[in-house]
């Protein structure tokens, strides 16, 4: 397989697992070094949504950083269960790395930054996982993962087994306020020992595992019933308003910026959850809210949604999506750059992937 001359730089940020914060990573460091006088490209090879979802990322990336059209590369390939079988049936002989090498080759920028798929592993059927597209084009692959007590330090020695010499670094991400110190005094030498080299410990962020009210409506397929110009509100827990209302006031003074789910026949519930920190109030069971209810739903600027799921339906479909790092908002790029610029160390990455800094004279 022909390989890629070695004058170019590429770095190639991968996931231990999906909803690891790439994206998130990507906008924090590309806009630093951008302030730094570098140019960048971005590229994500492999698609692992819907093509529109994808390319409503890539867009949304491109125009964060101000990227121009030939500055920004489309998948070659989307992961599905169809492209699967093509391939694995040789109905699909597309070679796909030599597809990525004719883009990339055309790159003028100072780094192409590349959003790994999935997981390292990923990709794999088309020849384009994790390790194999890093000894493809010769990148340096950034790491990110998400703490996990349990498996983090398992699974990243079984990252640097895989990665070998192209594993330039690891961020950590999500670390509680109360493991910081352990990482940092305990965790992060014994991998320096094994060759892994911690580039940013980013503390966990409220506001980062949030979910807007917009992307809850999106999800339930919801109707919105009152204040559809506050969809924008940040949600970062979920109440569900099954008890008695004095439980159920007692309850929710313990939340903040929650949304919560209850059934459209608990006006009581629903105008204590409207007294509360609640940014979101969702209606099950296919009774409409009292006209006094919407009324103070109006008054409080809170949006209400009327769902069609029974209520463990719905807080499952909503519990599944908190802590799953979205960029779609831009107070989330906000706080992912000012995170970024605080706990990651720039300078080390310019080093390790040999930047030249232009001299502004």
């Amino acid at each position: 397989m022909k390989q890629a001359k070695n004058t170019k730089k590429y770095l190639l940020v991968a996931s231990t697992e999906a909803y690891s914060g790439k994206s998130a990573t990507i906008l924090g460091i590309a806009e630093q070094l951008q302030q730094q006088g570098l140019t960048i490209s971005y590229a994500k090879p492999i698609g692992t949504e819907k093509a529109t979802e994808v390319e409503a990322d890539i867009h949304l990336i491109a125009e964060k950083l101000g990227l121009s059209a030939d500055a920004v590369y489309s998948p070659v390939v989307f992961l599905s269960p169809e492209t699967i079988t093509q391939v694995i049936s040789k109905n699909d002989t597309t070679n796909y790395p030599e597809k990525i090498q004719a883009n990339l080759e055309q790159n003028t920028t100072d780094l192409v930054i590349i959003e790994g798929p999935g997981n390292l592993w990923e990709g794999g059927v088309f020849n384009l996982s994790v390790p194999e597209m890093a000894n493809l084009i010769k990148a340096e692959v950034l790491l990110v993962a998400s703490y996990q007590p349990l498996n983090l330090v398992d699974v990243l020695l079984k990252a640097k087994q895989d990665l070998a010499e192209s594993l330039l670094g690891v961020i950590i991400n999500d670390i509680p306020p109360t493991e910081m110190e352990t990482v940092s005094n305990t965790l992060e030498p014994f991998l320096a020992e094994q060759g892994i080299e911690i580039l940013g410990l980013i503390p966990r962020n409220e506001l980062l595992r949030s979910i807007s009210v917009r992307e809850i409506t999106s999800r339930l397929q919801a109707q919105v019933l009152c204040r559809s110009d506050r969809l924008d509100l940040m949600v970062e827990s979920l109440a569900i308003g099954a008890m008695n209302v004095n439980s159920a006031m007692e309850y929710f003074r313990k939340r903040q910026n929650m949304a919560v789910v209850t059934g459209g026949d608990r006006a009581d519930v629903q105008l204590a959850a409207l007294e509360s920190s609640t940014h979101c109030l969702i209606l099950t069971g296919h009774v409409p809210p009292q006209p006094f209810v919407l009324s103070r739903a109006e008054d409080l600027e809170i949006p209400i949604l009327s769902v069609n799921f029974d209520t463990l339906s719905t807080v499952e479909i909503v519990d599944n999506i908190f802590g799953k790092v979205s960029i779609k908002e831009p107070i989330k790029v906000q706080c992912i750059q000012q995170l970024m610029s605080e706990y990651f160390a720039l300078d080390r990455l310019i080093e390790k992937l040999d930047l030249q800094i232009p001299v502004i004279t």
